[in-house]
């Protein structure tokens, strides 16, 4: 390449920068002008999904009913958890932080809030959220689009603000220091990423593989439901003479093939051949099934980036767990209950100095119906310690101390019913 490159260059040019004086004579011949180019091939490769949320949202939860029924069951089973109270450690059964959870916008009630947030978090590894203040007090909490924000970072290298972009306009919101009782107005929730510093890693991303594989093999089965399940055959021309057929007689037997015997609504159609043609037939060989197997490869290996587990999805070939019970309860416990969990102690931090400074919001797991059976043996193995007071009792199954007269024992009705 680079004696071509120099043997050009000598051509078109003399050392001092002027043409050469054959040069004119070389421009009036009638050549391509891509002639003069170097042609390089290299290896066909995959075509992956870019990683950005637009694209991820369009062709994770937009298209693959993988995708989309498990980040429906997180984000659903999620906001669905009843919310406590905790003020200075003891259990709030009225509070204006939990009246503010329950109805943090005009729009919105507490449960479709927490569903944007966490499906934000699922998709982008990034969720937002604004506090709003009315007059003198905390009013509203709007969940702000991810693809939106951007972090801008101050001199010490955390976030100084973020800017939000829509519609071609830019706000800022300065997280500079507050007064006392006033919070920052923005709370961005992040999944680890190992190599940003202040945006969050999608799961989304880390089975992007998996997602292009799926939605590729989907794309297999249409392409094949569209040439009537079957990849076809072959038409082969035989004629007595030798001869071929004319660029005529090719595009309107190919026309005729196209608008009367391909599709779906064509298919076991009988075709109808003139003299000299005959019909092979053709269809997929062991290997080329393989791809069923991967595409049901690639849905459990989705499910597995969401730790969801993929008998709930009803993906065959996985036996990992011995019925659905135990499958949902490994769900709530290693999906559910960390994401909330995390999510809401960066939620009570975020919200303490505009109510006091000492209240905590923790999910409530006696309202949770997957873990009735553990809660139940809790209670039972509490309940029959007699070294433990009524309080302590309490206090072990997660509930405050209780302030009128204590009952002897501290059992399921009795816990229930405080």
């Amino acid at each position: 390449m680079l004696r071509w490159f120099q043997k050009n260059r000598a051509q078109s040019s003399a050392p001092n920068g002027t043409p050469q004086p054959h040069f004119a004579a070389h421009v009036e011949q009638k050549a391509s002008r891509t002639g003069a180019l170097v042609a390089l091939h290299g290896a066909g490769k995959a075509r992956w999904t870019p990683r950005d949320y637009g694209t991820l949202a369009r062709e994770g939860y937009a298209r693959n009913p993988i995708v989309y029924r498990s980040i429906r069951m997180i984000a659903e089973a999620a906001s669905s958890i009843s919310l406590i109270c905790l003020e200075a450690g003891e259990r709030q059964e009225r509070h204006p932080l939990l009246d503010l959870l329950a109805r943090p916008n005009k729009r919105q009630a507490g449960a479709d809030l927490f569903e944007a947030l966490y499906g934000h978090l699922l998709v982008s590894g990034n969720a937002y959220l604004e506090g709003v203040y009315g007059t003198n007090a905390l009013g509203e909490l709007h969940a702000l689009r991810p693809d939106r924000m951007k972090v801008v970072p101050g001199p010490d290298g955390w976030p100084q603000a973020y800017d939000y972009h829509v519609g071609g306009k830019s706000l800022r919101f300065l997280q500079e220091e507050r007064d006392e009782g006033k919070i920052p107005p923005i709370l961005h929730l992040t999944l680890f990423h190992p190599q940003d510093d202040h945006y969050g890693l999608s799961p989304l991303e880390a089975a992007q593989v998996s997602l292009d594989i799926h939605n590729a093999a989907s794309g297999w089965n249409k392409a094949l439901l569209d040439n009537s399940a079957r990849p076809s055959g072959a038409l082969v021309y035989a004629a007595s003479e030798g001869g071929n057929l004319s660029n005529e007689q090719f595009e309107r037997l190919k026309q005729e093939l196209e608008e009367g015997y391909q599709g779906a609504v064509n298919a076991g159609r009988p075709l109808l051949l003139e003299g000299g043609l005959d019909w092979k037939s053709m269809s997929l060989s062991p290997r080329d099934m393989d791809f069923i197997e991967a595409k049901n490869a690639a849905a459990r290996e989705i499910a597995l980036a969401f730790g969801v587990p993929p008998m709930l999805l009803g993906i065959p070939g996985d036996n990992t767990y011995a019925n659905f019970a135990e499958a949902n309860r490994a769900f709530w416990r290693q999906t559910i209950l960390p994401l909330v969990g995390r999510s809401l102690q960066s939620l009570s931090l975020w919200l303490a100095p505009a109510f006091g400074g000492e209240v905590e919001i923790i999910p409530d797991l006696d309202t949770i119906s997957a873990l009735a059976g553990e809660r139940e043996t809790l209670w039972r193995r509490i309940g029959s310690a007699p070294f433990l007071s009524d309080e302590e009792k309490r206090r072990a199954v997660g509930y405050s101390a209780q302030s009128g007269p204590s009952d002897d024992t501290c059992n399921h009705k009795g816990t229930t019913g405080d």
